[in-house]
Order: C-alpha cells, then structure tokens, then sequence
C-alpha cells in the first residue's frame, strides 16, 4: 500500500504546472517575424512564474512536431541548469544549451518549408541540476531529466514562411 501512495504522489509531483507567457505572442498564436529565420532568429522572451519551491533548475525544449529528425520532432532550441528565474530575456543563453536539429548550439527559430507549423516550448521544473556536457542533445537530457521532474508547463505557437516576390508586368 505504502509503494502504491508513493507512486501515486510521484505521478501528481510530476504533473505540477506552472505558469509560461511571452511578450511576444500569447499561447496558440503566432510567433512574430522577427523570432524566426526571416527576422533576427531571436528567442522570444518567456516569462515564468509559480514554479514548484523545490525547483533548482530548469530545462527548455522548444520542438517542432511537424517535422521528424531523427524519429523525434525537430529541436530547434534546448537548454538545461536554468537558475529558476522569472524571465529567460530574449536573444539570451540562460543556462547551458545543446545541439538543437540544425547541428548548431543555441536557438534556431521557426523556419518550416511549407504550411503553418506548430511550436511548443516546454520548460522543465526540475529538483536537480543536471551538469551534462554541451554535446548532450534532447534524448539524454531526457534521460537525464527522469524522476526529478517536479513541474512542466508548456507554450505553443504557430508560423508560416512567407516568401515575398514582385509579379513584373
């Protein structure tokens, strides 16, 4: 009885939400232009509030579901041991980041070759840090992450390229 309350407090710590806003575009909106390959490439700014108290870092993973790599979504940006904080600043490295699917360090912004896409940023409260090497990538963070998620919270937006062109008569 004692194992089967354990791991029924397990699942609950798990599934503890916080909250995840940006200034730049509310949740299953839009992202700005200026986020993607056709503006700065800038990460937006999120902001974060009402993590567990027990958090001592944080993990962003901001995916692409619309396009497989890998057999995974495509990872345009991940990065673990956040401080908690109730701001990641735009156009910022917070804490350590890894190789997103581009083969790059650092955030790569939407960028789909066609249709509307959509982008989750998912940030991890977790009650450790995880102290992995720069080349670890989204599987071995998730790895690492394992029992000691204590929160998630999750942002979606969409984008679309546009490519612009001059019809000449």
């Amino acid at each position: 009885m004692y194992l089967r309350l354990f791991i029924i407090a397990a699942i609950i710590a798990t599934s503890a939400s916080f909250s995840i806003s940006s200034s730049e575009f509310k949740d299953r909106e839009n992202i700005p232009k200026r986020c993607t390959c056709q503006g700065d490439d800038y990460n937006p700014e999120i902001e974060l509030s009402d993590f567990p108290d027990a958090t001592k870092s944080l993990v962003l993973i901001m995916d692409d579901p619309d396009v497989i790599h890998n057999h995974s979504s495509y990872i345009h940006w991940i990065v673990w041991d956040i401080p908690p904080t109730t701001t990641i600043e735009e156009n910022s490295t917070p804490g350590v980041t890894g190789k997103n699917s581009a083969g790059t360090y650092g955030y790569t912004g939407p960028c789909p070759a066609s249709g509307v896409h959509r982008y989750y940023i998912t940030v991890y409260a977790l009650d450790v840090l995880l102290n992995l090497g720069k080349d670890s990538d989204k599987k071995s963070v998730e790895k690492a992450m394992e029992g000691h998620i204590i929160g998630k919270s999750e942002l979606m937006g969409y984008y679309e390229k546009n490519d612009s062109f001059l019809l000449f008569y």
